[in-house]
């Protein structure tokens, strides 16, 4: 029989972590946990009153250098921009619709300025996020620009933390192995479930729009066009109602990511995106889709984010957005003109 009065009894994992430190103070210790430093059979647990049995040589707090900030379904930092994963090399966020990713020169507000803005302590993260505390190593860091959204395409993409990071990231990119899926709402419907759309693309000299070479064209392509390879797969379809057309739900997968690809490639299918008012001759009441379905963007949303961590090599993370609430909505809206 045991002689451990704790044998069978649960508590709060701070109280745990306090009989294994009892010198350590108890904000001190809650704090330690929040910032991910400890763990309990090897995963980290950052919620100081979760409760267990006793964990006993399972708890183990692990030293400053080794926290992260895994922030489950997100910490929203801004109205429009919510934290997934931040630790010394690599920041992922969930950005939101109409936000630039990172700063332009007719606009200093980003996704990227904002993160900045939040690790310096220059603004404070909305109500709602009681419980959840930045570690002050973290307050030094500073985000740099990997890769980037369009500024009204929604959901996940990351920043390095620091140079190396930053040379790992984009070498992955160039390396085709950080993998990127997308959901998009467009027009029509695809003549196959599935395939590939690949073409040579060439940017306007004021870099706001892309344009797919012709045939010809794409035989003796300048040094500035650039290859576009998008895979895509049908996940649903709605017929609207009244035989006005089909709004065709897709999921596509980046092999390159050139900017607008997505967007030019699937007008250029016959599948122009839904609200998209750059690439989708009938947008904004011009077509017989857009005349029932007034969607103020593109209907586009980054969902799914993989990679290797730039400081750890063979550790690949994936990290999913789910859809914001306007596409959300727009979902509700085609389901119910199928209904009728």
């Amino acid at each position: 029989m045991s002689n451990d009065p704790t044998e069978g009894q649960t508590g709060p994992l701070l109280d745990w972590l306090l009989r294994q430190y009892p010198g350590t103070p108890r904000g001190r210790a809650k704090q330690w946990i929040l910032g991910g430093r400890v763990s309990v059979q090897g995963q980290v647990i950052r919620k100081p009153h979760q409760k267990m049995a006793d964990p006993k040589d399972a708890l183990v707090l692990g030293d400053r250098g080794a926290s992260s900030l895994a922030c489950d379904s997100g910490w929203q930092i801004h109205p429009r921009v919510s934290l997934l994963y931040l630790d010394s090399a690599l920041a992922v966020v969930n950005k939101g619709p109409g936000l630039i990713s990172v700063p332009a020169l007719n606009c200093s507000l980003s996704a990227l300025s904002i993160l900045a803005d939040f690790l310096a302590g220059k603004i404070k993260a909305p109500a709602g996020n009681r419980g959840k505390s930045l570690p002050a190593p973290y307050r030094q860091l500073e985000p740099l620009p990997v890769h980037r959204l369009d500024q009204y395409t929604s959901g996940v993409f990351c920043m390095a933390m620091n140079p190396a990071a930053r040379r790992h990231l984009i070498a992955q990119l160039q390396a085709r192995t950080m993998k990127r899926e997308y959901v998009a709402f467009v027009e029509n419907h695809p003549s196959a479930p599935k395939g590939t759309w690949c073409q040579w693309l060439r940017l306007s000299r004021d870099e706001l729009r892309q344009r797919i070479l012709s045939e010809s064209e794409a035989k003796a392509p300048a040094p500035e066009d650039c290859q576009a390879i998008t895979h895509y797969e049908v996940i649903a379809e709605y017929p609207l109602m009244g035989g006005k057309g089909f709004v065709t739900k897709l999921r596509l997968q980046l092999e390159s990511g050139r900017k607008h690809q997505i967007r030019v490639q699937a007008a250029h299918a016959g599948l122009p995106l839904i609200g998209d008012r750059t690439y989708n001759p009938g947008c904004c009441g011009r077509g017989p889709v857009s005349a029932f379905i007034d969607f103020p963007r593109q209907a586009l949303h980054a969902e799914i984010l993989s990679l290797e961590h730039p400081s750890q090599p063979g550790k690949r993370m994936t990290w999913t957005a789910e859809l914001p609430k306007d596409l959300r909505q727009l979902e509700t809206e085609l389901l119910r003109s199928v209904k009728a």
